[in-house]
């Protein structure tokens, strides 16, 4: 496993060229995701390799959204991130603005989970509670086939990332979902 910075050093990368408060709390939703699937996918000891990757998947998203996977190479090397971070970052954008495949279950699932959190995040805020932790299934995918709610999260790429998997959009509803649950109340104290 090659060398990752440090939490601390990526936090501060992504705030330097991430200043919106979504962007900051989309990006800590998919470290957490991730990590969560690195422990439950039996790769623990990869965890913080499969964080960063999700901490940093965005990184040029606020300043170069016309560039996006493309800007975000050069962003990372300048600090310092491995080629194995790099690669996973811009696979997350496979087909909609790179031609990075994602080839290891870690970039799959980061394809599959990145769009995925979005439209959790955005019907958890519908719901009284405001939170993740009473979500279930059967409220996603009333969601996910409304195509007007949260219509910038593509069900494409949501299809797409679970066959990819070759799991049942169930499937990846529950787990995202148990991901999310996993981080929500660090999240909610590092964005207080």
């Amino acid at each position: 496993m090659e060398s990752i910075l440090t939490r601390e050093e990526a936090l501060a990368l992504l705030k330097k060229y991430n200043k919106e408060s979504f962007h900051i709390q989309h990006a800590l939703t998919v470290e957490g995701v991730m990590r969560w699937y690195a422990q439950e996918m039996g790769y623990g000891g990869e965890a913080d390799f499969w964080a960063q990757a999700g901490l940093l998947h965005d990184i040029d998203f606020e300043l170069y959204p016309e560039e996006h996977c493309v800007k975000a190479p050069e962003l990372l090397r300048k600090a310092g991130v491995g080629e194995g971070i790099i690669h996973a970052v811009c696979s997350h954008g496979y087909g909609i603005c790179c031609d990075v495949k994602p080839e290891h279950e870690m970039e799959k699932i980061l394809f599959a989970a990145d769009e995925l959190t979005g439209l959790i995040g955005a019907a958890a805020l519908m719901r009284p509670s405001k939170s993740v932790m009473d979500m279930e299934v059967s409220s996603v995918k009333k969601k996910f086939k409304d195509k007007k709610f949260a219509a910038g999260c593509s069900r494409d790429i949501i299809r797409q990332g679970a066959e990819n998997l070759g799991w049942e959009l169930d499937t990846l509803f529950e787990r995202t979902i148990l991901a999310m649950r996993s981080c929500e109340k660090q999240i909610q104290e590092e964005m207080a």
